[in-house]
């Protein structure tokens, strides 16, 4: 007979799989097979070889084919592929951008003192420098109100926060591959082919300068908005080489994420996937994916063990009551937190998932029913017997020192921020200063639990495992606060998170399970019900 497989080890065969033939696709995507005889017939050898003089011209044009006029904003007339730059300019908008139109940029390489526009042997790419996105909302400070004088104010005037309007990208980000690969015609990838420009020289093949626009370094904060009394806006235009390894990457990084704004995801969802990306190392982006691809399982295992446990529990012996029910609030702040400042969908609903499970964690720690008589709902509560009451008296006593310290705290927050903070509404501020006191004394909701195992000298009661899967996220957290630019303030958090963590596992060393022992459930450790054998 067959072992039976679990759950787990399904899922974690499952992702081993995953994560290599993630590796595999990588390799494909970073490793291009070289011509083996450049001198062969198959062999697509580089212009830049040849070291002939160019030029990069930029135009702006109100349509992507240039119908309609274009102007020059950059020049470089000895231009250096292999050099970098950047430069700062001024673009005069026309009056049809102005009134929520859009722009175009027309980036040449070309050879030098011959216009784009009559040379045969030119390469160009077409970009926007204009996109649409919802204006952000106006900030105001909560006691002086909107700090815009009233006679700048149109009584009349409609909101148009509800509508999307044309913002302007201030970056536009150049890339030339530097590198004198030679492809073999018979092994190029696809995803360089709509790059490549080929002509023959004699009795070889070459291909002209692969360029291109990184639209992975067009951010949410560079955007400004574009009104009709913007008559002219800066634009940063950077300049510097690119492997072709790192080039084909980006390619399908960019597909990617325009394949999520075809689905419907906005600007901002975006956004944060872009992050990811910009001005990382490629080795350091590896190792996010792995580290970010264990914090996935581990996530995943946390929450399967959590529900398993939460399922089954058919009593709160041991267990703090009070500390589910401020996770549940703490959660659902952070919800509608994300929600206010417009987070992300990828961020968004894991985060509206936790909440409803934390909600559900909270009907099954009060033993809530709900009865429905009509369309009016009756909320009944279960009794607790005299263990539970026990536990909930060493929780009450927990809470109330710490109320000492969380809620002045937490009041002393809420002040300032009115004062010296802006908010677009009373919402916002609502919600930020419930969401900064839950960011900055969460950890000690994790107290009471602390002083329940103390008193009951037992830590037989808690979700171990999952406890566990969590744990090692927190560490991974640790890991990349310090590694990457973070905030002390979050560095601290993570740091306080694993001291509390250290002293749940000298709390289940110092109080030992007994594994031959049937626990509080009457339950052994290998989860057999009391009064059966193993052969049962």
């Amino acid at each position: 007979m067959f072992q039976k497989t679990s759950f787990t080890t399904l899922v974690v065969g499952v992702f081993v799989v995953y994560v290599l033939h993630t590796c595999w696709v990588m390799y494909g995507i970073v490793y291009t097979k070289p011509c083996d005889e450049p001198a062969a017939e198959n062999c697509i050898g580089p212009y830049l070889a040849e070291k002939p003089r160019l030029e990069l011209s930029v135009y702006t044009a109100q349509r992507p084919n240039a119908e309609g006029g274009h102007t020059l904003v950059v020049n470089e007339g000895d231009f250096d592929v292999h050099s970098r730059f950047e430069r700062v300019i001024n673009v005069s908008l026309p009056k049809k951008t102005r009134k929520n139109g859009t722009l175009y940029a027309m980036v040449f390489v070309h050879q030098a003192g011959v216009s784009p526009w009559q040379d045969p042997r030119q390469v160009h790419l077409v970009t926007q420098l204009t996109t649409y996105m919802l204006p952000k909302p106006p900030e105001v400070s909560l006691m002086s109100g909107h700090e815009k004088p009233e006679d700048e104010r149109k009584p009349n005037a409609k909101p148009e926060a509800d509508r999307p309007v044309s913002h302007w990208r201030s970056r536009l980000t150049l890339n030339v591959v530097s590198e004198n690969f030679v492809f073999d015609r018979e092994a190029l990838p696809s995803d360089v082919h709509r790059y490549l420009r080929v002509f023959r020289n004699g009795k070889k093949m070459t291909y002209l300068p692969l360029l291109f626009v990184d639209e992975l370094s067009n951010r949410v904060k560079d955007l400004m908005e574009i009104n009709s009394s913007t008559t002219e806006i800066p634009l940063t235009v950077s300049y510097d080489t690119i492997s072709l390894s790192r080039l084909r990457f980006w390619i399908h990084m960019q597909d990617a994420v325009f394949s999520l704004q075809q689905f419907g995801f906005t600007e901002r969802d975006v956004d944060e996937i872009k992050a990811i990306f910009v001005d990382t190392n490629m080795y350091f982006l590896a190792l996010t994916f792995f580290v970010a691809a264990f914090h996935l399982l581990f996530d995943f295992l946390a929450f399967k063990n959590d529900i398993s446990f939460w399922k089954k529990k058919k009593s709160m012996v041991g267990m703090s009551s009070k500390a589910v029910l401020w996770r549940c609030f703490s959660t659902v702040v952070i919800f509608f937190y994300l929600m206010d400042e417009q987070t992300s969908l990828l961020v968004l609903i894991p985060a509206g998932v936790g909440a409803i499970i934390e909600v559900w964690k909270v009907k099954k720690a009060f033993k809530i029913q709900i009865v429905w008589r009509g369309v009016k709902p009756t909320f009944l509560f279960g009794k607790s017997d005299e263990s539970e009451r026990r536990t909930e008296e060493y929780d009450t006593l927990a809470m109330k020192y710490l109320s000492y310290l969380l809620y002045p705290l937490c009041v002393g927050g809420a002040v300032y921020s009115l004062f010296f903070v802006k908010y677009k509404s009373w919402y916002s501020w609502v919600i930020n200063s419930l969401v900064n006191g839950v960011y900055a004394f969460g950890f000690l909701f994790m107290l009471p639990q602390l002083f329940v195992n103390y008193k009951m000298k037992s830590v037989a009661h808690l979700p171990w495992k999952a406890f566990m899967y969590k744990a090692f996220n927190t560490f991974i957290d640790d890991v990349f606060a310090f590694i990457i630019t973070m905030p002390t303030s979050h560095r601290l958090a993570c740091f306080r998170d694993d001291v509390v963590f250290i002293i749940y596992l000298y709390q289940r060393w110092l109080y030992p399970v007994d594994k031959t022992r049937v626990n509080e459930y009457g339950v052994s450790y290998d989860d057999k019900p009391k009064g059966k054998s193993h052969k049962e």
